[in-house]
């Protein structure tokens, strides 16, 4: 079986399983981990808990706003896909060329 098949299916099969998800479940949000532990720590585990906040927490960047904070997510990820395309190309050409 040729790897193109396999790539094909493996991302069928991730997709088909997103929107399963999706479907299974219309009214869910998507939130992540982080939040979702804070919450049971704060109203299960300990309800009288408050974080401390860390000594570097001044120094580190906090963006502006939820629209910075997308938008430095965003070229995260098409800085990696751009990695990912480029290594996934240099290869395949490489064993073209052979």
């Amino acid at each position: 079986m040729k790897l193109e098949y396999i790539v094909a299916i493996v991302v069928l099969l991730f997709a088909a399983q997103f929107f399963y998800g999706a479907m299974a479940n219309p009214d869910s949000e998507f939130g992540g981990a982080d939040g979702a532990a804070g919450d049971f720590i704060s109203e299960e585990i300990s309800p009288g808990y408050e974080p401390t906040v860390p000594w570097f927490q001044k120094y580190l960047f906090e963006p502006p706003g939820g629209e910075t904070e997308s938008l430095l997510f965003a070229l995260q990820a098409a800085f990696g896909a751009i990695i990912i395309g480029y290594t996934i190309g240099y290869y395949r050409g490489k064993g073209e060329s052979n």
